[in-house]
């Protein structure tokens, strides 16, 4: 791998014998597309990372001192990650190299480590920009660990999923993780804006208006991402009439609009999260929405139907009995109908789901005997409890004192213990006064006498 000008913010080397000029910024290229002119070039000019680049964040700070650490920037695509890594160069009077992992591997990082070596004894700095750098693997990211530490290059990553499960320890504990954010709709419309308005960069030299509602309706659409929003606004001027983009401009170029939504990444395991926790905490409302953005996102269906089926059981429980069976008949209703006739069976289950009482009791339970299992080990089966069909296994004391609790009043032998020595007094099941868990909480407590509530009063 060569620095090349296209990947480079300032240029091709001059000759390693001397050391390098005073950089200059690399010359607007007037047929590059509308979103790489309108690249922040000012920290002043970045939109949706105040937290970040702010007037007062710390990492700002660093890097107007040029003193940025290596990092690693996670965010949704369009967020601005390559802009700030640019921004970071620049600041540092350090030369950007770039490169993609999804091409790349330890033969372009070991080239570009020898010429920031030869940089380095010339009093340059290198700033490898990584895109991508969850597509590397260990051994790859690995390759990286040395020259970070000796100060070779400043290492910038770029990753929309999340580090703490795509890339390695070792590269976490020598760069700092920013997370970049989903730019909002109101600074994304003060990028058309600018982009609208901007004669040596943008579209201002040509006079294009855009209706206010059109604009606001072009940023939604854009989801987070400014980089789609300039491309179909650059692609929607081109078929302006009379100076004007319209919105059946805006629609043609924008299609089908695509949620942000990664059937692997951050964005879908936050949104099954935010189903999830819309059900236990009886919202239908948010229930339903999240469970709509998965659907028109594209998840699978059969996905959405095994976790409504998982809540009813792990957050609805015993406090309605017989939902569980009507989730999984929602959910093979949408088997056979298909979409988008069978989502109003999944919306009907999620609704259901969510306003229903709430008992984990069943779920404790389980959790709690798989501890006491774990704590006790194996114990053995109390003797009047074991099956006793051979003579042999009745001399031995195999069922001696079992009490048959048909035979006994209310169908109930009290003072008979089930559970292994050591763990008599155990509760494992701590039913909840909600829905029909109501009804077995009041039995269990009128078997034991009327003395210790088997519930939690909830």
């Amino acid at each position: 791998m060569s620095d090349s000008p296209e990947g480079d913010l300032f240029g091709p080397d001059p000759d390693v014998a001397s050391p390098e000029p005073e950089p200059a910024p690399v010359a607007l290229d007037p047929s590059a597309p509308l979103a790489e002119r309108m690249r922040p070039a000012r920290l002043d000019e970045m939109v949706g990372q105040d937290h970040l680049v702010g007037a007062d964040a710390a990492l700002r700070q660093a890097i107007e001192q040029g003193q940025t650490p290596s990092m690693i920037l996670w965010g949704p695509p369009g967020c601005g990650k390559t802009t700030l890594a640019r921004l970071v160069a620049a600041a540092g009077a350090q030369r950007l190299v770039t490169l993609s992992a999804v091409l790349a591997g330890v033969k372009d990082v070991r080239a570009v480590v020898e010429a920031a070596k030869t940089r380095r004894r010339n009093g340059v700095g290198t700033l490898l920009f990584i895109d991508e750098i969850h597509r590397f693997n260990k051994g790859q990211q690995d390759a990286l660990l040395p020259h970070i530490e000796d100060g070779t290059l400043t290492f910038v990553g770029a990753t929309t999923e999340n580090p703490s499960f795509a890339l390695n320890s070792a590269l976490l504990s020598r760069a700092r993780v920013y997370r970049m954010e989903a730019v909002g709709a109101e600074a994304i419309e003060a990028l058309i804006d600018r982009a609208l308005n901007d004669p040596e960069r943008g579209l201002g030299g040509r006079g294009l208006t855009l209706d206010p509602e059109e604009r606001q309706r072009l940023a939604r659409a854009a989801d987070g991402d400014a980089r789609r929003a300039l491309n179909w606004l650059e692609t929607a001027s081109d078929l302006a009439r009379d100076g004007a983009i319209t919105g059946d401009a805006l629609r043609a170029v924008m299609g089908a609009q695509s949620l942000a939504f990664d059937r692997q990444g951050d964005a879908f395991y936050d949104q099954i999260s935010a189903l999830h926790k819309s059900v236990r905490g009886s919202d239908p409302n948010a229930a339903v929405y999240w469970l709509t953005r998965m659907l028109d996102a594209g998840c699978d269906p059969d996905y959405l139907g095994r976790r409504l089926l998982r809540m009813a059981y792990e957050d609805i429980g015993l406090a309605a009995v017989g939902l569980g069976a009507r989730v999984l008949a929602a959910w093979q209703t949408m088997e056979r109908l298909g979409r988008p006739e069978g989502d109003l069976a999944l919306v009907q289950a999620v609704i259901e789901l969510a306003s229903a009482p709430k008992s984990n009791s069943a779920y404790a339970a389980l959790n709690g005997a798989r501890a006491a299992i774990r704590d006790s080990g194996s114990a053995g089966v109390p003797l009047h409890l074991r099956n006793a069909p051979t003579e042999l296994m009745r001399a031995e004391g195999f069922g001696a004192g079992y009490r048959y609790d048909h035979d006994e009043p209310d169908g109930f032998a009290r003072g008979q213990v089930y559970l292994p020595e050591g763990l008599e007094e155990a509760r494992f099941y701590s039913p909840r006064r909600d829905g029909t868990e109501r009804a077995l909480a009041e039995r269990l407590q009128r078997l034991r006498g009327g003395g210790e509530d088997p519930g939690d009063g909830g």
